[in-house]
């Protein structure tokens, strides 16, 4: 089988796949128009992001067998065409959730506490006390909007900081001894902290807007590793001005690239939160560890490998 590799991916993909008889070839640079020419000759595909997978993309890889993403998001990739098709859509979610859960416990520590701020301001000469009084997690309910493998993580790593977990999920009968499960309403009546995780469907494309916020009884903090555009930005800012949103913990922004490498505008909402201290701003690497860059591969080959053997 062949197999072209879009994205630059852990090499034990290539060694495992090429020890197994798989032929892998490379190729991270050419454009959409330029792959097209030649995907007919593969069987298979892994990406990360750089491609979006459409109807188009598949209809010229009629001998196409599988496609599989390094990673969670499947968003770049017309899964419907792909099924009609008869083309296994193939994801490594498992690999980054523990990434994802450390990241979220670590923004959101830094930022309730002031950490960042703090010692930024020792090591310009300000000693400030009183003004960099944190707040504890102990406590407060942490609520969690989408409970697949992100949440699940993140809900697990909260276990030990005295908070009480609550979720709300599409599916039924999901709660577990690190949550439970409730309606949105109860979410939003009780959480102190809102965290998405969310794949980005038409559903929940800005799900998170002037009307949830409304909805939710307390101030709140908010974090978003998701997808940028689960979140409405200006209504984000909006709800920060008027102090209902305390303070956000932002890996992903709603003007980034679709390859997510940088971002694609700039405006004053954005402005906003560079400049906020009220907000921590990273550029989508919450599931971006040396661990999940492995953890990511491996799983993507043994998937391929329990389907094609």
């Amino acid at each position: 089988m062949k197999i072209l590799q879009l994205d630059k991916n852990h090499p034990l993909i290539t060694e495992q796949l090429s020890a197994k008889g798989f032929e892998i070839d490379d190729d991270f640079s050419s454009s959409y128009d330029e792959v097209l020419k030649k995907i007919d000759a593969y069987e298979g595909i892994i990406i990360r992001s750089r491609i979006p997978i459409d109807r188009n993309f598949m209809e010229h890889g009629r001998n196409l067998k599988f496609i599989a993403r390094v990673g969670a998001g499947m968003e770049n990739i017309d899964g419907e065409f792909a099924t009609k098709s008869g083309i296994s859509l193939i994801s490594s979610p498992e690999g980054n959730r523990d990434a994802v859960a450390e990241h979220v416990l670590g923004m959101l520590l830094i930022l309730m506490n002031r950490l960042f701020i703090a010692s930024n301001e020792v090591k310009n000469g300000i000693w400030k006390r009183e003004e960099n009084r944190g707040d504890e997690l102990l406590g407060k309910t942490f609520g969690i909007i989408g409970y697949g493998n992100m949440g699940k993580a993140v809900a697990k790593r909260l276990s030990g900081f005295g908070v009480k977990v609550i979720f709300h999920d599409i599916l039924p009968n999901l709660s577990d001894e690190f949550a439970t499960q409730v309606s949105l309403k109860q979410l939003q009546e009780e959480a102190d902290i809102l965290s998405l995780h969310l794949p980005i469907t038409p559903d929940t494309r800005y799900i998170f807007n002037e009307k949830m916020i409304a909805g939710m009884k307390k101030n709140f903090y908010f974090i978003n590793t998701a997808r940028g555009e689960n979140v409405n930005t200006k209504d984000l800012v909006k709800a920060m001005k008027s102090g209902k949103i305390k303070a956000v913990c932002l890996d992903v922004l709603e003007f980034e690239k679709p390859s997510f490498e940088n971002i694609t505008e700039k405006n004053e909402d954005l402005e906003y939160l560079l400049q906020s201290e009220n907000a921590i701003v990273t550029p989508h690497i919450a599931g971006w560890t040396i661990q999940s860059k492995e953890k990511l591969a491996q799983i993507i080959v043994d998937k391929i490998l329990a389907q094609f053997p």
